[in-house]
């Protein structure tokens, strides 16, 4: 089956035990009288779409906000099932649902899994407490270690561990440590992201002018990283994450080497049949069942451009023959000159079928990907 065969499902939930000073995500804190409403609409939401577009078979699905395990399990487990129901699941689909140690405990965990979650994302960030407090987290780094080992015991072995470096009150030394101690716990997963300032975020406001951590600092944590999981046998696959030979996120991949994907739930994104949809951020519109997007359909130039800037994210690049196969246009003629121009700064190679950035390129892979934006 090829890639464009089948499709993915996001669905978004959008409520949080409080929203972290650094988020620009779509989430909301101290909303549970709403749960009940929203759940509601976004089972709705999904028979609408099922409707519409048909039994698709599903490759991936994945939870994600906010944080999905801050309501009930049961809200999360029936959303599931109704997808489940709606769609065909492939036997070998991976399904992820992201969670904070704070929310989710032993008999939630238990729950997701038997519900046919086979993969988990925990929200870590840093293994110092000092730090975590610093980014407003809510939970500790001994919570983590009780929600890793619980996740165990409920029967995951597909798990990522989320980390976040230069961020406030972090060191080089401190950095290390969480690596050191994340690595010991061998799970198969690892995402390591730079604190990034989002505008309209009380970070933006507090480090606009002065960033926690210096550019040379960042560039230093972002070296350390790639070279201490190199060495513990994880494989770089895409800029930021990492993962056990096999282990690599599908639902991710999917995203950059686009494989249609319907979103469900207040700002989730669609790419079907070549058009992007975008959902409204409105709670309360949602609520009251208006699942208004607003859509652009893709001409073939950006549809060229999103599969060399998204598929250069991914460490095996693209290939020459599948963007032939899409656009019926050679890949090699077409950005001839922006090839040739990265070559020659030692950023892209090319070996086979495939053109990827080289170590050096997915040092500065935004400037390199922005070169195929004409």
């Amino acid at each position: 089956m090829k890639s464009k065969d089948y499709t993915e499902i996001y669905v978004h939930i959008p409520f949080c035990a409080r929203k972290c000073d650094y988020c620009d995500f779509v989430s909301f804190s101290g909303c549970k009288d709403k749960f009940d409403a929203y759940f509601a609409a976004l089972k709705d939401q999904i028979e609408k779409t099922s409707e519409t577009v048909g039994k698709l078979p599903i490759v991936s699905c994945f939870f994600g906000g906010g944080t999905p395990s801050v309501p009930d399990a049961s809200y999360i487990t029936g959303v599931l099932s109704l997808l489940k129901e709606k769609f065909d699941f492939m036997p070998d689909a991976e399904i992820s649902i992201e969670v904070n140690p704070n929310s989710a405990n032993l008999s939630k965990l238990t729950e997701y899994r038997k519900a046919g979650f086979n993969r988990l994302s925990i929200g870590l960030q840093s293994a110092n407490n000092n730090e975590l407090k610093a980014l407003s987290r809510l939970h500790t780094f001994e919570e983590f270690l009780l929600t890793f080992n619980n996740a165990k015991k409920a029967g995951f072995e597909n798990i990522n561990i989320d980390l976040m470096s230069a961020i406030p009150l972090q060191t080089i030394d401190s950095y290390k440590e969480t690596l050191n101690k994340v690595l010991l716990l061998k799970p198969t997963h690892i995402s390591s992201y730079s604190l990034i300032l989002e505008e309209g975020t009380p970070f933006y406001e507090k480090y606009k002018d002065a960033p926690p951590v210096g550019e040379d600092e960042d560039r230093e944590m972002y070296y350390l990283t790639k070279e201490m999981l190199k060495n513990a046998g994880y494989n770089r696959y895409e800029i930021s994450n990492y993962a056990k030979e096999g282990y690599e996120c599908k639902h991710n991949l999917g995203y950059w080497r686009r494989v249609p994907y319907l979103g469900f739930g207040i700002a989730a994104a669609s790419l079907y049949k070549n058009t992007r949809f975008q959902m409204h951020s409105d709670l309360d519109r949602f609520i009251n069942k208006d699942y208004s997007s607003d859509t652009i359909i893709l001409a073939k130039k950006d549809s060229m451009e999103e599969f060399m800037f998204l598929g250069l994210r991914c460490t095996d690049g693209v290939s020459k023959e599948e963007f032939f196969k899409e656009f019926d246009i050679d890949l090699n003629e077409y950005y001839k000159d922006e090839i040739a121009k990265l070559k020659e700064q030692e950023l892209l190679k090319e070996e086979g079928d495939r053109l990827f950035l080289t170590d050096k390129g997915l040092d500065v892979a935004n400037y390199c990907m922005s070169e195929f934006i004409k």
